[in-house]
């Protein structure tokens, strides 16, 4: 059901539209790429199949999302209309509030989806302007949720899914530690060190640990 604020404001016009509890996580996993049902079934852990449906059914309704059905096939996809596209920036904006003020670990049974994980690390490397004194090659392998590849090529810092032969620094690490690690301050990081696995030279270690750690110089 729409919820109606009774209010005539911009701001509650776009929240009686987009207000549902899972509006927006939809929103951003069609913000990359088309998908189908099952797909946004499986990265909405918590959603169930009546509750999506009923999401997609209002997005839908409202001019945000789009069903497409291929004659011959069964499977429908679903991608943002040019007013889902727009909220490009806003869901952009949130992720930006999120990490600045409320990132916090994964709660116990809280599902960590690795690809989010390595958007997010790659936007907040880029916004801090963090570098390297050499272009760098990190292969994260996932305990479970496969392998990323996050480079650093003298100026940006991109990720890309897949695998990387003789990377700088291979890590190993659950979902799950990775994100504790990256969520606590980074002063405190060093106690969460040896929940990753990290093999390379002990320079191009100790270099990945540089941009992740608080530590004296030596």
């Amino acid at each position: 059901m729409t919820r109606r604020y009774n209010h005539y404001c911009p701001v509650a016009f776009s929240l009686e539209v987009i207000g549902g509890k899972w509006s927006f996580t939809i929103i951003r996993d069609l913000l990359t790429r088309p998908q189908r049902f099952s797909d946004l079934l499986q990265y909405s852990s918590n959603v169930t199949p009546k509750g999506l449906t009923l999401a997609l059914r209002q997005l839908e309704e409202t001019g945000i999302v789009e069903r497409e059905e291929q004659p011959g096939h069964r499977e429908v996809w679903y991608r943002l209309t040019r007013a889902g596209q727009d909220l490009r920036p806003v869901v952009e904006a949130m992720k930006e509030w999120g990490l600045k003020h409320a990132m916090r670990p994964p709660l116990p049974g809280e599902v960590v989806r690795p690809d989010l994980a390595m958007d997010v690390i790659t936007d907040s490397l880029n916004k801090r302007g963090r570098k390297l004194p050499q272009p760098t090659t990190w292969l994260m392998c996932f305990t479970h949720g496969g392998t990323y590849i996050l480079s650093f090529d003298g100026d940006r810092w991109s990720t890309s899914k897949g695998e990387q032969a003789d990377p700088d620094v291979r890590v190993t690490v659950s979902p799950e530690a990775w994100t504790t690690f990256l969520a606590v301050k980074r002063s405190e990081r060093d106690q969460y060190v040896q929940s990753l696995q990290l093999d390379g030279s002990p320079e191009r270690v100790e270099e990945f640990l540089r941009a992740f750690v608080v530590r004296d110089t030596i």
